[in-house]
């Protein structure tokens, strides 16, 4: 594995009975670039983010994480190594405020305890208090920040999640999807938020419909069709392939 590349997917196999959900997946993620995966629905795309995230374990071939083996290890495992998983459907508390959202991931991080219930009784509570308000400083929230997650729009969901994310400092982060089922507005918003964060050199893996949100942020693209990669490279590169045009981008450029 090249010494710049944060993620390994060695010659990973996944099958469900008859099904080859994925085939001979080799892929790298270099540290500071966005890494988009796409391709059709039914692809393989989450079942390779929930491989990796320790979800689903691989018929054979292994994930490499910042040059340790990680396949086999539980998802809280990897997760306290630095690789976040922000979904597709926002998973937050609707029941909290926005803050108490984002300070259940930040104890969950230093004392390994994801509980909703964390917050109340913890002796650092001022210090998690000031870096979680921090964070939905970052995506734009901090005047929200009292506000309970429910009532919030699809867009401003998803930037609390990114806030939870964020709050546990990942080495990796992961995104399902991050613009799924918002306005052109919101989409346009998000991305606006994740090019500030590639400014910054963080590491991300994106899967994405969106072809304007994958180009206007991936370093490097990797295309998945019936659970085999059948292009990888800069994005220019796979925009121009005519076998991904086929399979994909339906001859868009």
């Amino acid at each position: 594995m090249p010494a710049n590349a944060v993620l390994h997917v060695a010659d990973v196999h996944k099958n469900f009975g008859g099904l080859h959900a994925l085939s001979d997946i080799d892929l790298q993620v270099e540290e500071g670039t966005t890494h988009a995966i796409i391709g059709p629905n039914g692809a393989g795309k989450s079942t390779l983010l929930n491989v990796c995230i320790g979800r689903i374990a691989p018929s054979s071939g292994a994930v490499v994480f910042d040059g340790e083996v990680i396949t086999g290890k539980k998802p809280h495992e990897i997760n306290q190594m630095g690789i976040v998983r922000v979904f597709q459907t926002p998973e937050i508390f609707p029941d909290l405020t926005l803050l108490q959202n984002v300070m259940v991931p930040a104890f969950a991080k230093r004392d390994g305890s994801f509980t909703v219930n964390a917050f109340q009784s913890a002796n650092n509570q001022a210090e998690i208090r000031e870096e979680a308000e921090h964070w939905l400083a970052d995506v734009g929230l901090d005047a929200q920040r009292d506000t309970i997650a429910a009532s919030l729009s699809r867009g401003d969901k998803r930037r609390l999640e990114l806030a939870m994310g964020l709050v546990q400092h990942p080495r990796l982060l992961l995104l399902d999807e991050p613009t799924a089922g918002m306005s052109r507005h919101d989409t346009n918003s998000t991305v606006d938020l994740l090019k500030k964060f590639k400014e910054r050199g963080m590491t991300k893996v994106i899967i994405e419909h969106d072809m304007h949100v994958v180009f206007s942020l991936a370093d490097r693209v990797t295309v998945l069709a019936q659970g085999r990669i059948i292009a990888d490279g800069k994005p220019e590169e796979v925009r121009g392939n005519p076998v991904v045009q086929e399979a994909y981008l339906g001859g868009a450029h």
